[in-house]
């Protein structure tokens, strides 16, 4: 009896290591995206339109993430948008404040684009304000809006990519 639960013991402390995936063989390297080459990236984005532009899409190794840089005037009409893709957008408010609205639904008239819908607002959802350093996570097929903007705004976005949609940069 001894000798049997000694081998099941030892059998049940191997299996586990004998289960483990392989480490891959040549990691991929890091990415960096320094603070002053985002500055500049922001610095030159035109101040007479919403922008929202990668400033670097890299491939991590089955999916790409992407930073964009982002700047709203204030004046600028902004729409409620819903994402076709599973991309995930995070947030980061690096200037200015304004209001944002996420979940609920897009209220109708409800507009097709080539990337998902569009409104001209949403209903229900959670609405926040957001200043400098907030971040905010929202998942794909997630609606979200500017509902307003008290100043112009400067953000960053990262967005990590399953489906491939980003162009490398």
């Amino acid at each position: 009896m001894r000798t049997v639960t000694l081998s099941v013991l030892c059998l049940l402390v191997a299996l586990p290591l004998c289960a483990q995936s392989p480490a891959p063989p040549n990691p991929l390297p890091a990415t960096d995206v320094t603070g002053a080459a985002i500055q500049a990236f922001l610095n030159a984005l035109p101040r007479d339109r919403v922008s929202d532009s990668p400033i670097r899409v890299v491939d991590v190794g089955g999916y790409n993430v992407g930073v964009y840089g982002v700047y709203r005037p204030q004046g600028a009409r902004g729409n409620a948008l819903v994402h076709r893709t599973k991309m995930t957008e995070i947030y980061v408010m690096l200037s200015g404040s304004a209001t944002l609205v996420t979940g609920g639904a897009l209220a109708p008239p409800i507009r097709e684009t080539r990337g998902g819908m569009q409104a001209d607002s949403i209903q229900g959802g959670v609405t926040r304000p957001m200043t400098p350093g907030d971040v905010v996570i929202i998942p794909g097929g997630t609606p979200h809006w500017w509902s307003s903007r008290d100043t112009d705004i400067t953000y960053l976005i990262f967005r990590p990519d399953p489906e491939g949609q980003q162009t490398l940069k």
